[in-house]
């Protein structure tokens, strides 16, 4: 199968700033903010390793003027998983640091690895608007 790889995703988003706020503490790069903020731009986006997640503001997602998107995608719609380079302990550390509380784990779950097949081991929070994410130690 030709298909290699996720590129990015999109979210939709309540609040962006507190949004902002929450990924730049978890260290995510931050594409296209000052356009956004200039209104050159109708949304930004949050960068990690070779991956992105587009974020719509209210209004792209309420306006209706922009159709290339889920149509009932609301904030809260996000269900994501990282894969984190270290240990347990340190993603946790990380996330506490950084205000995030840990929800649940840490737990084994089955990932993506070895065509679906393989294990880790997880820890949940939630960002602003809701989202679920998962950081996966292999």
């Amino acid at each position: 199968m030709p298909l290699k790889s996720f590129d990015h995703v999109v979210i939709p988003t309540a609040d962006p700033e507190a949004l902002l706020a929450f990924y730049k503490r978890l260290g995510f790069t931050v594409l296209r903010e000052a356009e956004w903020r200039a209104g050159k731009s109708l949304m930004f986006s949050l960068a990690f390793g070779d991956n992105k997640i587009n974020v719509h503001p209210p209004e792209v997602w309420q306006s209706g003027r922009f159709s290339l998107r889920g149509p009932t995608a609301v904030p809260g719609c996000g269900d994501f998983c990282f894969v984190w380079d270290g240990t347990t302990e340190e993603v946790a550390a990380w996330l506490n640091e950084a205000g995030a509380e840990v929800i649940e784990g840490p737990v084994k779950r089955d990932g993506g690895r070895a065509l679906g097949t393989g294990v880790g081991t997880s820890l949940y929070t939630r960002d602003p608007d809701g989202n679920l994410l998962e950081f996966m130690v292999y």
